[in-house]
């Protein structure tokens, strides 16, 4: 990375954001971070904020409350910082909410990404050096029903079966040709099931370690036949950090862009992963048995399983994710232990 350069991290309140946002700052020392976040209530806000106070303690950090699909307020930041790297994590998440709320996704995924590829086009004019590359957050759920394992990024993905899983190939295509029009340098990254401290409350191991503090049943769907690549926050980060430097050469269309996937290349099966959490939970003193489990059909705009093929990330970077399940579900334990009580 270049000496003092400025690295705009979009929903840097959120889970990936914000921990990549404290890594940037702690390891690299020449640059500065500006964060934007609209702080929505998708869920606890509080949770957010306490993310925040952590990079709000180092003076090279700068956060903006405000909406990716405000296009003034998007253009303000660049025109202000003048970021030379954008990471662009902020969305709408969630395929379950995606049936219930389908503007959030439109304006957050689509028009906010929108915002963000058009100032990065702009950043450049009247002679500027402007965005040298953006990275993005797609998702392991472009791959929707896909048959074949592990999941390549060469495999088609023309079949969603969520809106959000549609909002994230759509950044896919717009950041392809806004790559060969305008000459922007994009890397997306489809991240495959991010867990750990801090994480996302509306994710499946969150959720049952809630319900499990209250007493109340855990809904397993497909009877519990389903498989995930669970993937630590620390590895995701690892991985984002060394794309970030690294800005796609031109491949054979002419185009500097590129697609990875983030995942840990080894599904584990949901039971499994139960059972895991379960046995975290008690070590850590969360919970003091094991959970009351309700078995129901697959949901809508859910899949069977998610496999990462990462051969292309790890050829490129040397990506080699190292965090265990049952050691990332305990740092997951040990942080909710001490957070919540």
């Amino acid at each position: 990375m270049e000496k003092a350069a400025t690295v705009l991290v979009t929903g840097a309140a959120g889970f990936i954001g914000s921990n990549l946002a404290k890594r940037l700052l702690e390891e690299k020392k020449e640059i500065r971070v500006v964060g934007l976040d609209n702080l929505n209530e998708y869920y606890d806000v509080r949770l957010k904020e306490a993310r925040l106070e952590k990079l709000w303690q180092n003076g090279q950090f700068i956060f903006i409350k405000g909406d990716l699909a405000d296009r003034e307020c998007v253009r303000g930041i660049f025109a202000e910082y003048e970021p030379e790297i954008v990471v662009n994590l902020a969305a709408q998440a969630g395929v379950r909410y995606s049936i219930t709320n389908p503007d959030a996704y439109m304006e957050s995924n689509v028009i906010g990404f929108y915002n963000i590829l058009e100032c990065c086009r702009h950043s450049c004019d009247n002679g500027k050096t402007g965005v040298t590359h953006l990275v993005y957050a797609s998702s392991s759920s472009v791959y929707g029903s896909n048959q074949k394992v592990p999941y390549s990024v060469t495999d088609r993905v023309d079949n969603p079966v969520s809106l959000y899983a549609a909002t994230k190939k759509s950044n896919e295509l717009m950041a392809h040709a806004y790559s060969k029009l305008y000459g922007i340098p994009c890397t997306g990254l489809r991240f495959f099931t991010v867990y750990g401290p801090a994480g996302r409350p509306d994710m499946a191991y969150f959720g049952f370690t809630d319900k499990m503090v209250r007493g109340e049943k855990i809904q397993i769907f497909n009877h519990g036949d389903m498989r995930r690549d669970f993937t630590y926050i620390d590895d995701v980060i690892t991985g984002v950090m060394k794309v970030m430097e690294k800005a796609p050469a031109e491949n054979e269309d002419g185009v500097r862009y590129k697609l990875y996937n983030i995942g840990n290349h080894k599904p584990e099966n949901l039971m499994y992963f139960v059972e895991t959490l379960e046995k975290c939970l008690m070590r850590a003193g969360v919970i003091d048995q094991p959970a009351q489990k309700e078995f129901l059909p697959m949901q809508p705009g859910d899949v069977y399983q998610t496999y990462a093929d990462v051969d292309e990330l790890v050829k490129d970077f040397g990506f080699c994710p190292k965090t265990g399940l049952e050691e990332g579900l305990m740092r997951f334990a040990e942080w909710y232990a001490e957070y919540y009580r």
